[in-house]
């Protein structure tokens, strides 16, 4: 392996109704930067007449972020919300001490079907941001930072990479974007950001010579400049991570803080119907036994 790579995490297969790889956390692995949480969904075909039902769901602590190749969800959520992300968009949620919210099939993808495949992510708060207000952002995908150099297209997703910076709001010091290899194309990725981790979506990639399995995290090393390189399929991936979060951070079902009394107020309160409710909705998953 090269000396560039400090570990390769592989997939871990779930089904929520699609097909979905979890990289993120994992024993000994709890993060890359401030992203606590990797999950690739899909892709899958939905059948027409069918779609996609997550039902509302609590946060605290945590910023969720969905990022889509194809398809598209409707997120409401109990700040009023309602908002379609399609392929390229970002929506960024800021759960601060506690939000609701829902991700649903849009009526028109229900009656159609059509292919899901995405990105979800986890990003946890500053400790000192966990107790704030929620609040949401939607970024249309005309919004993102579009780089192409030398057979290589890359979306700047969030934060700062590659001398651009993207117009998503964050709490820390954060690198995300999406990255598209032609055949045989490289990239060199700078040691600008204390944590980073590569995701191969699809495609064959090597990371200083050292192949990548497809669906594999790698994380690297700190203060080492690396080159990426697809084969002739070329390759797909994303690159995330940033700063290393300010502490520990414990994560119990859907929610992460620095802090297990603000997690059991949490529980508590879900199990009692105490969250915010989402606008229109009267569905909810119950908290796990």
């Amino acid at each position: 392996m090269a000396a560039s790579i400090e570990v390769v995490l592989e997939p871990r297969n779930q089904d929520i109704g699609v097909p979905v790889r979890r990289l993120l956390p994992q024993r000994g692995h709890r993060a890359c930067g401030p992203f606590v949480f990797f999950d690739h969904m899909g892709p899958v075909e939905i059948e027409p007449g069918r779609g996609l039902d997550v039902r509302p769901h609590p946060h605290i602590g945590l910023a969720t972020v969905t990022y889509l190749f194809d398809g598209a969800f409707m997120h409401r959520d109990s700040l009023g919300t309602v908002q379609r992300i399609e392929p390229g968009d970002v929506n960024w949620m800021s759960a601060g001490k506690g939000i609701t919210h829902s991700e649903r099939s849009p009526d028109d993808l229900r009656q159609s079907g059509g292919k899901v495949h995405g990105i979800q992510t986890w990003i946890a708060l500053p400790a000192e941001d966990e107790q704030t207000e929620p609040w949401f952002r939607h970024y249309p995908a005309a919004d993102i930072p579009l780089l192409t150099r030398d057979g290589a297209t890359l979306h700047v997703i969030a934060g700062d990479a590659f001398g651009v910076r993207s117009p998503v709001e964050t709490a820390s010091r954060t690198l995300y974007v999406a990255v598209c290899l032609g055949a045989d194309a490289s990239l060199t990725v700078p040691a600008e950001h204390v944590e980073r981790g590569i995701y191969l979506i699809d495609g064959e990639l090597a990371i200083d010579g050292t192949s990548l399995g497809t669906h594999h995290v790698a994380l690297l090393v700190r203060d080492a400049a690396v080159e990426l390189r697809a084969g002739p399929q070329g390759a797909r991936l994303m690159l995330f991570g940033g700063d290393p979060l300010d502490g520990p951070r414990y994560i119990d079902w859907n929610f992460v803080s620095s802090r297990h009394d603000l997690i059991d107020s949490a529980k508590l309160a879900w199990r009692a119907q105490d969250f915010p409710k989402v606008p229109g909705e009267t569905e909810w998953i119950p908290l796990p036994d």
